[in-house]
């Protein structure tokens, strides 16, 4: 895998009625393998404010974790033999979440790599929604697929 890369995020984002739409970003960004873990860092705008978060996304087979700072700032750990609470800071406010990670499945080829999150969300300690979080990484200048 080269450094330069593109990354793709899958998600779902609720809005302010509960309802779950989906939400892609397609960025470039950085890729480095150090210590047995894959890093990709990426900068990404955020609608409504004109700010911009910088997400650091690290992982390896057993635990992923993303760390976003800037506009908003949280540190959101996938690991299946824990649950996990952080603070997430926005513009519009802070409030607390919880991850229960159920699965978490990382696919490499020499030129791609695919991380799929499967968790359940809740905020300030009532649940939310089962998610699911799909990160793809390729080289910049390969044919990238939407799902």
């Amino acid at each position: 895998m080269t450094k330069d890369v593109m990354i793709t995020v899958c998600g779902m984002q609720y809005d302010e009625n509960g309802v779950a739409q989906p939400i892609e970003v397609i960025t470039p960004g950085d890729y480095y393998f150090k210590n047995n873990k894959h890093y990709v860092i990426f900068d990404e705008l955020i609608e409504g404010t004109g700010g911009v978060t910088r997400s650091t996304f690290k992982f390896s087979k057993d635990e992923c974790l993303m760390k976003r700072t800037g506009a908003a700032n949280v540190q959101m750990i996938f690991n299946t033999a824990n649950k996990t609470v952080s603070s997430y800071l926005t513009p519009f406010g802070s409030f607390m979440i919880g991850i229960d990670t159920n699965s978490i499945d990382c696919s490499e080829s020499e030129d791609s790599i695919s991380v799929d999150i499967d968790y359940a969300l809740d905020v300030n300690y009532e649940y939310l929604a089962d998610c699911k979080l799909r990160v793809d990484i390729k080289p910049r200048g390969s044919q990238i697929s939407l799902q």
